[in-house]
């Protein structure tokens, strides 16, 4: 081959390995690839940095909020238009990096055109103004749980994909990112959000209440409280805010619960780690929602769980803050990840009822009565009805999109569990739950990475191991209890779907 040949030869294998990018923009994905929500969330960008300025009027809980969102992203390819999710009302404008862009509703996409095509990694900011989020009464469409009504105002609920009913987002856990919320509300009227306040003003009678989530967060966490509202402080921890918000008409009921949180703090660090927000605490409103939930750094609950036996609301509230490491800090990459929240959340909820005698001798009863079963007595019963569960509602790693929420995902990824810390003994179970909130902090993780994490701990392959118990069809065998069976699998079981409702109020 001559010189000049060589030169040639070498120019064409540049151009052919040349990034995509070169032929141009092209338009980002509408979805972001979720078997289980087709249509949620985006492509083409990663969100850095939400913005939200909300104006509520009047202090009417049934008020249309005005809002304005500004976003900070990446682009993640050359982008000549790119969506945002929103199924809100109405939209004003929008600018890219300060100028005009062009803007349509398709469904609940917003589909952006800005003026000039955006470059690979080049950052860039999106304005949507005059957006109009309205708040409703709770019902069985799961929307209304996205911005609601209840006795003393509004709050968000958005798991796991209505958040863009609120405000226009990047509505998908796989991309979170950190915000900043301006309230504009009435004098008098309080607002709170996830994460520290920065400070509030008040002027012509109206107040500003500003406040910081600094750690990246999934959409569907964010919390949006206004109303006739309070906080207290249960107790002090270094490092962290401990806040508590109710309505004034029962902020001295709820107190006594609420005075368990520094204590279950401390209890859920002591196994897993530093906890890894800035602030915690729980938000209690007067209403009915079905369920309890995880909105970070300001656990959601209604007044509903206190009416109830200790051994039902405890626990629960166990659960939930064990969702700020497992669920918020470290977010399932898929929800078909979800056990990876839900799993997790049991686990330290059923170690903690079994502690201080709650567990009961049956799950049909388990929490709803207090009683003084064996952790491993209770994983038994749970084995029992395993493979049912799956039959009904999918593999622990697999569930159906219309039973998301169900027993197995719950208790089965508990048991899962269970099943890992009886094949590698406990103390590498425990230094594989460290590992795992300490290496996937503040970013989106799957179960192949759980995998593959507790295989590299543990000095062993357990890919087939945990492939089985996450993917099966079938319950594997229990190692060390070789006795254990479960139950056979009825094409109708009342008595397994009977177990749901105790198991759905969890979030």
């Amino acid at each position: 081959m001559t010189r000049r040949s060589l030169v040639l030869a070498i120019a064409f294998l540049a151009v052919a390995a040349a990034p995509a990018r070169a032929a141009g923009p092209s338009p980002g994905a509408a979805d972001i690839g979720d078997p289980l929500f087709p249509g949620l969330g985006n492509g083409g960008y990663d969100v850095q940095h939400y913005d939200l300025d909300l104006r509520y009027a009047t202090s009417a809980p049934s008020q249309p909020i005005d809002g304005t969102v500004t976003i900070l992203a990446r682009a993640t390819q050359a982008l000549s238009r790119f969506n945002l999710d929103f199924a809100g009302q109405s939209v004003g404008g929008v600018t890219v990096d300060g100028r005009p862009a062009q803007w349509r509703r398709d469904g609940e996409e917003l589909v952006i055109t800005p003026r000039r095509w955006l470059h690979d990694r080049e950052r860039f900011l999106v304005r949507v103004t005059h957006f109009t989020a309205v708040p409703t009464e709770v019902g069985d469409d799961p929307s209304s749980f996205a911005l609601f009504i209840h006795q003393d105002g509004s709050a968000t609920a958005g798991q796991p994909n209505v958040e863009h009913f609120v405000y226009p987002s990047n509505d998908h856990p796989r991309d979170k990112a950190s915000f900043t919320f301006r309230f504009d509300v009435p004098a008098g009227t309080t607002a709170v959000a996830n994460g520290v306040p920065l400070g509030r003003w008040t002027r012509h009678g109206r107040t500003t209440w500003l406040y910081v989530q600094r750690q990246p967060m999934a959409t569907e966490l964010t919390q949006l409280a206004v109303g006739n509202l309070e906080f207290t402080s249960p107790g002090r921890r270094p490092g962290v805010l401990l806040r508590d918000v109710t309505p004034p008409a029962i902020t001295a009921a709820m107190r006594p619960h609420l005075a368990l949180g520094p204590a279950q703090l401390d209890w859920m660090e002591a196994r897993v780690g530093r906890y890894p927000f800035d602030s915690y605490g729980t938000l209690i409103i007067r209403a009915d929602l079905g369920f309890a939930l995880e909105t970070q750094t300001l656990s959601l609950f209604d007044t509903s769980w206190f009416d109830a036996p200790q051994g039902l609301w405890d626990p629960v509230m166990v659960h939930e803050l064990s969702h700020m490491w497992f669920g918020d800090s470290v977010a399932p990459y898929s929800w078909s990840d979800l056990w990876l929240n839900e799993g997790h959340a049991s686990w330290y909820e059923f170690t903690y009822a079994a502690e201080n005698g709650f567990l009961a001798d049956d799950t049909d009863n388990y929490p709803d009565t207090p009683g003084t079963a064996d952790f491993d007595d209770y994983m038994r019963l749970v084995y029992r009805h395993s493979d049912q569960w799956r039959h009904d509602w999918g593999p622990v790693a697999l569930p159906k999109t219309d039973t998301l929420f169900s027993i197995n995902v719950y208790s089965g990824g508990a048991l899962a569990l269970y099943a890992l810390r009886q094949r590698v003994g406990d103390a590498t179970f425990q230094r594989i739950e460290r590992a795992w909130v300490a290496r996937y902090r503040d970013r989106s993780a799957g179960t192949d990475d759980f995998i593959a994490l507790a295989s590299h701990v543990a000095h062993r392959d357990l890919t087939g191991f945990l492939r089985a118990w996450l993917y099966g069809d079938r319950t594997p065998p229990m190692p060390g209890h070789p006795d254990w069976t479960s139950d056979p699998v009825q094409q109708s079981a009342p008595h397994a779907r009977a177990l749901a409702p105790a198991r759905f109020p969890r979030r």
